[in-house]
């Protein structure tokens, strides 16, 4: 029987991380190099550092299985002469799902973007997925703690380590928040228009209008954290502090520091 894929493992480039020897295993399942060492992170990496991850073969898999469907809506890249030859799903690693979803707004508007991401999630699913959803899922407390801590280890791969947290909803308090400590995907990407085109807005409306059941998703660009609140229904976008907010200068190699907001929201 083939190994179960390690979880995923992370630490940081900075001192925020401490190692740790891994418990000893037997010679024969043993690495070359002796037993495993296991990073464990203390707290997320500052600001302009990048969160060192270490994914595993499930990991990646993920990574591959969304990066592929996005290439349907990338613009290609140049190709050395030849066949091409087409990726395996575990051969995908997160800065090419990055520059995938990059690729996916070029000659696109916001709203065209936002469409492209919900029609891959769409393709994600066997049909009438989002039906079935409604009938075992509706807008309940129960419904959205219970999406709020399947959260924290699903989507681990894309966002990285997160918690569930008490949030209020409609003047009640109840256990449906995520906290994801530092995104991820705005880490890697840098680029607020991916944060809000490619992830905060087609992912709010796939769980309010596909799903029925309301998320909103409040990111932190002083930080890069991200709330998620199941149970809230999300404002429109003019109506959202992310609206309004300024390219990282440093951070973004599309940005446009001369300008106040973004671009990329508002095309």
């Amino acid at each position: 029987m083939a190994a179960l894929p390690r979880p995923m493992e992370l630490c940081f480039a900075a001192s925020a991380g401490t190692c740790q020897r891994a418990p000893t295993i037997s010679p024969n399942k043993r690495r070359a190099g002796g037993s495993t060492v296991r990073c464990v992170a203390t707290a997320p990496a500052p600001m302009g550092e990048k969160t060192e991850y270490r994914d595993g073969p499930l990991e990646r898999a993920f990574m591959g299985l969304f990066a592929r469907k996005m290439e349907k809506y990338a613009t290609k890249k140049k190709q050395p002469p030849g066949p091409e030859k087409k990726k395996a799903v575990w051969d995908w690693d997160y800065e090419s799902f990055v520059d995938v979803s990059r690729r996916v707004m070029v000659g696109r508007t916001g709203a065209q973007q936002q469409e492209a991401v919900r029609e891959v999630l769409l393709s994600m699913l066997p049909p009438g997925a989002p039906e079935q959803f409604r009938k075992l899922f509706p807008p309940t407390r129960w419904a959205c703690e219970f999406n709020a801590a399947l959260t924290v280890p699903f989507f681990r791969w894309l966002v990285g380590p997160s918690e569930v947290i008490e949030v209020e909803v409609d003047g009640v308090r109840q256990r449906s928040g995520v906290l994801i400590k530092k995104c991820r995907y705005l880490e890697n990407s840098g680029c607020v228009g991916m944060c809000v085109n490619m992830c905060k807005i087609p992912t709010q409306d796939f769980f309010t209008n596909e799903f029925g059941l309301p998320l909103t998703m409040n990111p932190n660009f002083e930080d890069m954290s991200c709330e998620m609140i199941y149970g809230q229904v999300p404002p429109p976008l003019e109506e959202d502090p992310v609206s309004k907010q300024p390219c990282y200068p440093n951070l973004c190699s599309m940005s446009t520091p001369s300008v106040p907001v973004c671009p990329k929201l508002q095309a």
